[in-house]
């Protein structure tokens, strides 16, 4: 499987938020947004994953952009792990049924994690751009979300 290629629109889903509220295909609509898959809170990979792109998040505000991290961690784990870092960046769980959002997106590892991907939606909800690392261990530059952003 690969990560959803740009031009399609996005698919339904529910992932959860840090509050218990579902995030879904209708709160993509009239902003444009981020989607960054990582595949495991703690780990040193996810660690200097969100560690890069915390920084950033002023440029992607700017942009109008978004950015949410996504994961098949429970979202208590991802509360932790974003506490553990110091981080703003919101979590969204797809943690039950587990993987169901991220195999919408094209974006889920055969072995049951998510993968290293980013999806940029534009505001009327279609995929504008898309990545996906060849190796888990590989962590997506921040210049690719500014690549992604200008395709918006």
């Amino acid at each position: 499987m690969s990560v959803i290629a740009a031009g399609t629109p996005a698919p339904e889903f529910a992932l959860t938020k840090a509050d218990g509220e579902k995030f879904t295909r209708e709160d993509l609509l009239g902003k444009t947004t981020v989607l960054v898959f990582y595949p495991f809170a703690f780990s040193g990979g996810c660690t200097s994953q969100l560690k890069l792109y915390e920084p950033e998040l002023t440029a992607f505000t700017s942009r109008g952009a978004t950015l949410y991290a996504v994961s098949t961690d429970a979202r208590q784990s991802q509360a932790a792990f974003k506490d553990a870092l110091g981080s703003s960046i919101e979590q969204l769980s797809d943690f039950e049924p587990k993987g169901a959002g991220a195999t919408a997106f094209g974006a889920l590892h055969p072995g049951g994690m998510t993968t290293r991907a980013i999806v940029v939606i534009g505001p009327d909800g279609v995929v504008k751009w898309s990545h996906e690392e060849e190796q888990l261990g590989e962590v997506p530059s921040v210049e690719l979300i500014h690549a992604g952003l200008d395709a918006v």
